[in-house]
């Protein structure tokens, strides 16, 4: 079902990881700032932005399988994966920068648009996201050789969340707010799309193409699998959560710099960098401490270091700025751990899995927590403009934020620090139920193997 066992060009793991500035920009930039686009220039309700950006993204949950199966009986000259890369990214990019045409003005059919082109956007992603992951299985047997691929990956991923959503709020400045601001970051986010689907397509093509296996089960078969490995279990719905509160984190910047900071122009921008640049600098500390304290340990102690920091962002309103920007950049470091442990604890799961049943269903899981994932960062923009709406948040036409009462801009606090700190650091009591320990990780077989009972 694999390709090569040697190891793959250099230009190979350079143009797979150039995948990532797609899934980085699209990961990151609608949670950013799509409701605060939808509040505070179309003049939609809190509320029902809340709903308009969370159906969409839910929606992915639903069609990532059926996008799989169909790339699973592709059959092409450019193998089973590389035409999907090419045509769902080409087509995420149109209709990315169509998210923030704003054809119909301001009001209700403004929003019923948005959802609209939001939607078909996410189904353009899952025909792009579900191939590219499932790539690095059917390219290389090695697992080393899997390892170096998702380090080049990991890399670039990072960097595209920062680049983007570090600069599109700064673009939607420059280009003078409101719609017109907006249309020109439409415009540079699909440019980044277009240059990762490109180079990811040219940078693939003399990578072996691989035998691809049998479809995935269905999403009742996947939830069984799942429901017997209590390991994998608690992990994914503690990590679910989690992104809940991460997204919350993302679709307040823009809010919280407006309300909170009163710093609208070179707020956002500061905010994200500080939450996100501590990926790039504390990765080998808490490689380090991983390696000291277990992974599991080292995640509970990166969830409680951004949920205290979140609840330490309350006192927002008496800090300096750059005592606020010291303390988003310290949620940043609990981040780095948190989602760099969840990740790791994944592939043990499914080690664990195999050396239990004898068989190899990475595909279920990996496909389950892409839909979890997506879930919960779906969920997050939704319950923040919920807590908008309870506070009596007060939406605008104009580009620029309207006039809030102190009540509203308490909501805007609240979402933004204690509603995270609890979504972050409450579910890691669910760990309780992850009980592997090393002797049974070393016990198990490599991915690329198969547990000995299944060989008796």
């Amino acid at each position: 079902m694999t390709g090569t066992g040697g190891s793959l060009p250099r230009r190979v793991h350079a143009g797979y990881a150039l995948g990532s500035l797609v899934t980085g920009a699209f990961g990151t930039v609608p949670g950013l700032l799509l409701l605060p686009y939808l509040t505070d220039t179309l003049g939609v309700a809190a509320g029902m932005a809340a709903l308009l950006v969370l159906l969409p993204k839910a929606w992915d949950v639903l069609v990532n399988p059926v996008a799989g199966r169909i790339s699973d009986r592709t059959r092409s000259r450019w193998g089973a994966r590389r035409p999907w890369l090419l045509g769902g990214g080409l087509a995420l990019a149109v209709l990315f920068a169509s998210i923030f045409a704003a054809p119909f003005g301001s009001g209700p059919a403004a929003g019923t648009y948005v959802a609209v082109a939001f939607l078909a956007t996410a189904t353009a992603f899952a025909f792009f996201q579900v191939p590219y992951v499932a790539m690095p299985a059917e390219l290389t047997d090695d697992p080393a050789e899997r390892t170096r691929l998702m380090s080049w990956r990991i890399a670039v991923l990072a960097l595209a969340i920062l680049v983007s959503g570090a600069v599109a709020p700064a673009v939607v400045t420059a280009g003078g707010d409101g719609v017109p601001g907006h249309r020109w970051m439409g415009l540079f986010v699909a440019a980044l799309i277009v240059a990762g689907t490109v180079g990811a397509f040219l940078g693939t093509r003399s990578a072996p193409t691989g035998t691809v296996g049998e479809s995935e089960p269905s999403l009742r078969a996947q939830l069984a699998v799942a429901g017997r490995n209590r390991p994998f279990r608690a992990l994914l719905v503690c990590f679910v959560i989690q992104s809940a509160g991460v997204a919350t984190v993302l679709a307040g910047v823009k809010y919280f710099a407006d309300q909170v900071l009163r710093a609208p122009d070179s707020g956002p921008t500061l905010l994200f960098a500080c939450f996100v640049g501590p990926a790039l600098l504390v990765m080998p500390l808490w490689t380090r401490a991983g390696a000291r304290l277990g992974k599991r340990a080292a995640l509970v102690a990166a969830s409680l270091i951004f949920g205290a920091g979140a609840l330490a962002l309350v006192a927002a309103p008496a800090l300096p700025p750059a005592g606020v920007y010291a303390v988003v950049a310290l949620i940043g470091v609990g981040y780095a751990g948190q989602q760099v442990f969840a990740l790791a604890m994944l592939p043990d799961c499914i080690a664990y899995d195999t050396a239990r049943t004898g068989r190899r269903q990475a595909g279920v899981f990996t496909g389950l927590w892409t839909a979890g994932e997506t879930f919960g960062l779906a969920l997050g923009p939704g319950i923040y403009g919920l807590v908008l709406q309870l506070s009596g948040y007060v939406s605008s036409s104009t580009g620029v934020a309207a006039a809030q009462s102190a009540t509203a801009r308490l909501g805007v606090l609240l979402g933004f620090t204690v509603l995270p700190a609890v979504l972050v650091a409450a579910p890691v009591v669910l760990l309780r139920g992850y009980t592997l320990t090393p002797a049974q990780l070393a016990a198990a077989p490599a991915p690329g193997e198969v547990a000995p009972a299944a060989r008796a």
